[in-house]
């Protein structure tokens, strides 16, 4: 009968998906990992979208309009992708595995985009 009191009974799982254990889940565990990936991201959004009209007019020579129908529509897909997010973390993968895939995936095109 202890042991049962152990393990969450909302049916949460740990990244073994395992039932999770109280003690060990829904602390400060990952916290510093999101903080820390909200922060550059936020850095990356802003830092790209402050100059991305001027650079879309100056060097790729697209009208002003044009330029600023491009960046509300990549603000459109920046602000919307957390939905898939949200489903394939829910249907699929868990929010551990989700957050860990789509991170790798985020730190691999800021390593890899400066060298094109």
């Amino acid at each position: 009968m202890a042991e049962d009191n152990i393990y969450t009974k909302d049916g949460t799982v740990d990244i073994r998906r395992n039932p999770a254990n109280k003690k060990k889940t829904g602390n400060w565990a990952a916290c510093n990992f999101i903080l820390g990936n909200q922060c550059f991201e936020g850095l990356a959004y802003y830092g790209v979208s402050t100059n991305l009209t001027n650079y879309l007019a100056k060097y790729l020579n697209q009208g002003n309009v044009s330029a600023a129908n491009n960046v509300t529509n990549w603000a459109g897909t920046f602000y919307i992708t957390p939905l898939v997010g949200a489903f394939l973390a829910d249907a699929y993968l868990g929010k551990y595995w989700t957050i860990a895939g789509f991170s790798v995936v985020y730190v691999l095109y800021c390593i890899l985009r400066p060298l094109q």
